[in-house]
């Protein structure tokens, strides 16, 4: 995989970077502890700016947040509803769980997206109940951005300094982003086997 991101960064310099953080997001198995330690690397060996990598990074990947944001938010709560009486058993949800969703976004959502955007997976899709609960676009705008940028400013920077030895820092997010998935995974299992629905249909 790295092959290619080192010849798209190369080809397209901040562009690259700045469309490689874009398909990342909106498309998640192309992962940014891969783009960004390369991105990092390149800017290490002087076709490109540390500053320029990560403020092109963010911007690519703020950029996919917002139309994830916006998507959700076109939705909205009242179709959304309907979406989870139908197929809530396969996201495991009912619309308690909405509901709790909504009163936690009403009282830290500022918080959650910003720790949310520091957290391999959970960082692509947090703002989806962002955008459903209509959550303040400069809200979610100013915390988005401040935790997009420093994680793609961490991984950037850690590719930096590694120079071409940026390998070692997949070896070290590679199986942080892993367990977070099997941790999604073994956690969304549990939800399958544990599912009911709590709250009565409208």
């Amino acid at each position: 995989m790295t092959d290619w991101v080192i010849r798209l960064i190369d080809w397209g310099g901040y562009a690259g970077v700045f469309a490689l953080m874009l398909f990342e997001t909106i498309f998640p198995p192309l992962p940014s502890e891969v783009i960004l330690p390369v991105a990092g690397m390149r800017a290490a060996q002087g076709p490109l700016g540390l500053g320029g990598v990560i403020a092109s990074a963010t911007a690519g990947a703020m950029t996919g947040n917002l139309i994830w944001y916006f998507v959700a938010r076109a939705i909205g709560l009242e179709r959304f509803r309907l979406f989870i009486e139908r197929y809530g058993r396969w996201l495991t949800l009912d619309w308690y769980d909405v509901e709790k969703v909504q009163r936690l976004f009403g009282r830290f959502g500022s918080g959650i997206v910003l720790v949310g955007r520091m957290l391999p997976t959970i960082r692509t899709f947090i703002s989806v109940p962002a955008g459903l609960v209509d959550m303040n676009l400069a809200k979610f705008l100013l915390w988005s951005t401040i935790g997009t940028a420093v994680w793609s400013g961490a991984l950037a920077v850690g590719g930096y300094l590694l120079g071409r030895q940026f390998e070692q820092i997949d070896r070290i997010a590679g199986p942080v982003s892993s367990a977070v998935v099997a941790a999604i995974l073994i956690w969304y299992v549990w939800r399958q086997l544990t599912w009911h629905r709590r709250h009565p249909r409208a």
